[in-house]
Parts: structure tokens; sequence; C-alpha cells
């Protein structure tokens, strides 16, 4: 019997004078990565990933649309093989400051789409190259 485990986020963007901007979070082992966090008891999946947008990073977002599930399994100590999804969403930014929750992640920022790419590619966790890549083609850019 293994253990299911769903988390949420989402790639968040914003435009400042007409120029796209993406958000990516540095987490607390030094990665580039988005918002996301574990789902809690009697949310939905998307109140999920916006509330944990909003805890990481202090801006308030909007759902526009899903854009994929990583599914994978890892050990935890008491459970065995858990099984987890995350569930990435692309999201508006609608208000807000950046401030990031330092228990959490090590920083925020928002980025040109094109730097935010260099730097996933960079510094980011491999399985996410095509949450961003997807991300970015739905709100029309190509790579």
């Amino acid at each position: 019997m293994s253990f299911k485990e769903i988390s949420a986020g989402g790639i968040v963007y914003r435009r400042v004078q007409d120029q796209l901007q993406i958000q990516l979070i540095t987490d607390r082992y030094g990665k580039i990565s988005f918002a996301k966090g574990k789902r809690e008891a009697g949310e939905t999946i998307e109140q999920t990933a916006l509330r944990e947008i909003v805890e990481e990073t202090g801006v308030t977002g909007r759902i526009v649309q899903p854009i994929d599930i990583i599914a994978y399994t890892y050990q935890h100590p008491q459970h065995g093989n858990v099984d987890k999804e995350v569930h990435y969403y692309l999201v508006e930014c609608v208000s807000g400051d950046l401030r990031a929750q330092v228990e959490e992640i090590r920083g925020v920022a928002w980025y040109e789409p094109k730097d935010a790419w260099e730097k996933q590619q960079k510094s980011g966790y491999d399985n996410n190259d095509f949450i961003l890549e997807k991300g970015l083609k739905l709100l029309g850019l190509d790579l």
C-alpha cells in the first residue's frame, strides 16, 4: 500500500508596462523552482496552489488554466514509498508585493521570460523544464 501526497503550485506571471515577467523562487536547497506546497484537508487543488503562492511569495494570484502534473515516487522514513503528484497551474499575479517566506524558501523574484528560462536551465530541477516551457507557450512565448 503506497501513500499518496498531492501538492500544487504555479507558474506566476505579471505584465509590467506590457513586459511579461515570470516569478521564480530559490528554494531552501538553493535551486530555482516555483511556489508550491502540500494540499491541506478540505482544500481543492486550485486552492492549495493559490494559498501556497501567497504564503511563499506574498502575491495573490488568479488561476488561468492548468499546465500539467508531475508525478514521482520518493522514500519517506515513516510511510515508505510515497506517490507524489504536483499539479501546476498558470497563475496571473493580481496583487501583493514579493515577500519570500524565509522559513520555506531563500528568495523570490520576477524575471524576463528569457532570463527565467536560462535560470531554470542552469539551476532548476530537470523535471520542471517542461512545466516552465509549457507555461511560457501558454503565454504565447516561443523559447
